[in-house]
């Protein structure tokens, strides 16, 4: 979604929409438009607001970060029938998040993460539990927190939340580990197919043009599955060490597929002369996809 900032605004003599306003703006429509749909929504820290959260909870998911020094409180205690008052919102203060990973009678749990930010296979240990997220001129948001230890101590210590108490912590983790893959996708198509940087002045054309960009980042994911073996070595300068295939390598072996693939089945069979060694001409082609 469009999100014009505060200046924009300001120019243009609108009054101004925070991106969090906009967010629930788009998760409502999203619920309305698919109503026997389950919907998951997951963002990072910049959406974890209690305004936004309070409007949608009750008509889908939401998964983000969790600071470790938020405000939780216990359920309010059971209302006799003699109590008088207004019904209380809240219950005691739970401990920060911050002190429940640092303390000693904390009960950790390992598991094994098998997509965690690239890893195939990552042990993390995690603890969780629901409280009641309150700030003072906010309405309260129950939630199921969950706090996540690198076990060889080289990661700091994070915390997730869902607002959808009976989600599992490791369905928690998992849904908020996608939402790192569909960033890298945005930032694929960007850096290597142009989306978002076409200059077309229709509408029409913008419409049409990112959805098929879009569509060619998936064509050639698919396609380089079938080209690229699981042995496969990616390419790496001499001065920077990459073990994994990256979107470059996928296009480059596609790049190399249809030049070489077109190439050769048009040269003759017998050919009378080389002005070009088919060995050298293959090299030329590996040297030029990448940068192409």
């Amino acid at each position: 979604m469009l999100a014009p900032s505060e200046r924009c605004n300001r120019r243009r003599g609108k009054p101004h929409k925070r991106p969090t306003d906009w967010a629930g703006q788009g998760i409502l429509q999203t619920c309305r438009w698919l109503p026997d749909r389950r919907v998951v929504f997951v963002g990072d820290n910049g959406f974890a607001v209690l305004d936004l959260l309070a409007a949608v909870r009750h008509r889908c998911t939401v998964v983000s970060r969790l600071r470790l020094d938020a405000n939780l409180y216990a359920p309010p205690p059971a209302r006799g029938p003699r109590t008088l008052g207004r019904p209380a919102s809240k219950g005691r203060p739970l401990p920060k998040l911050k002190a429940v990973a640092e303390a000693s009678t904390t009960v950790w749990r390992r598991i094994v993460a098998s997509e965690w930010y690239g890893d195939e296979r990552c042990e993390l240990d995690i603890t969780s539990g629901t409280g009641m997220w309150y700030r003072p001129g906010s309405k309260i948001v129950p939630l199921r927190w969950v706090l996540v230890r690198d076990p060889s101590g080289a990661r700091t210590v994070q915390a997730f939340f869902s607002t959808d108490l009976d989600l599992s912590p490791e369905d928690i983790l998992a849904f908020f580990v996608r939402r790192w893959q569909v960033e890298v996708t945005f930032a694929e198509v960007r850096a290597h197919l142009g989306v978002e940087t076409q200059r077309q002045w229709s509408d029409l054309a913008i419409l049409r043009t990112t959805p098929a960009l879009l569509g060619l980042y998936s064509l050639v994911t698919l396609w380089a599955d079938d080209l690229l073996a699981k042995g496969s070595a990616p390419y790496a300068a001499a001065w920077y060490t990459k073990t994994r295939l990256t979107f470059s390598d996928a296009i480059a072996a596609i790049r190399m597929q249809l030049w070489i693939g077109d190439i050769c089945p048009r040269s003759a069979s017998p050919p009378d002369q080389h002005k070009i060694p088919p060995a050298r001409l293959i090299r030329m082609a590996q040297a030029l996809c990448y940068p192409a």
